[in-house]
């Protein structure tokens, strides 16, 4: 079910856009690039993708990590295609296991006996954790920055500022998000809506416009999916 909605949200996006592309004939190629296999990869990725984000804001449905998993190896093939080694391996060695982690961890909380009678409720993390999450983001981030800056783009500390920022930002928020969902806490939605601005910001930048509008979307159904869970929290808390 949820796969046909995300199937129906990207066919409207598809049709607004060729739209958009054909009533401004300036921006043809612009907003929809089919004549590139890393564009054609990245369409199965992103209908998969929400599909896997609708299925887990069930913090009970753990089936949808197999759709995360398998858009994390589709990603992989994307960012291959598009040269980004480094992104190819935090696909394939970071967010693969951790995606399998939440499987097992989400199926075994599920299927266990019950101690009590209440149902399964989702739950902040510490407050310590919380600030070691906002330290260990910054670590990545001027790691990352330094990354870029001496082996990627081999260009001045002060160029490209922004951009190598957000970039850091992408994937520090995405590991951390992916890593605190298999705990089933709800600061993991907070980390993918940081994902999703950061992508925004960065494509903005970059000037790819499909993914600007790509991650608006991403970044509604995050937000969702983490009001949902924060819903769901304050609903068996009050």
């Amino acid at each position: 079910m949820h796969i046909l909605f995300s199937i129906g949200i990207f066919s409207a996006l598809f049709l607004i856009l060729y739209s958009i592309e054909w009533l401004i004939p300036a921006l043809n190629g612009m907003l929809l690039k089919w004549h590139e296999s890393a564009f054609l990869v990245g369409i199965p990725a992103s209908v998969i993708g929400v599909a896997y984000v609708l299925t887990i804001r069930n913090p009970k449905n753990y089936t949808g990590f197999c759709g995360g998993i398998l858009m994390a190896l589709l990603l992989s093939v994307q960012f291959y295609l598009q040269g980004n080694i480094d992104l190819v391996f935090l696909q394939l060695l970071v967010f693969v296991p951790f995606m399998l982690s939440s499987l097992l961890r989400w199926r075994k909380l599920l299927l266990q006996p019950q101690k009590t009678d209440q149902p399964f409720v989702p739950e902040w993390l510490p407050r310590r954790l919380q600030w070691l999450s906002v330290l260990i983001l910054l670590i990545v981030v001027l790691g990352d920055y330094a990354l870029a800056t001496l082996v990627i783009q081999q260009d001045a500390w002060d160029e490209n500022i922004l951009i190598k920022l957000m970039g850091g930002v992408m994937i520090a928020s995405s590991t951390l998000a992916n890593f605190i969902l298999i705990y089933q806490k709800i600061d993991a939605w907070i980390w993918w809506g940081l994902y999703a601005l950061s992508g925004i910001v960065l494509y903005v930048l970059i000037g790819n416009l499909f993914s600007v509008v790509l991650f608006v979307v991403f970044l509604v159904i995050n937000g969702s999916a983490g009001i949902a869970w924060f819903r769901l929290r304050k609903q068996h808390t009050s």
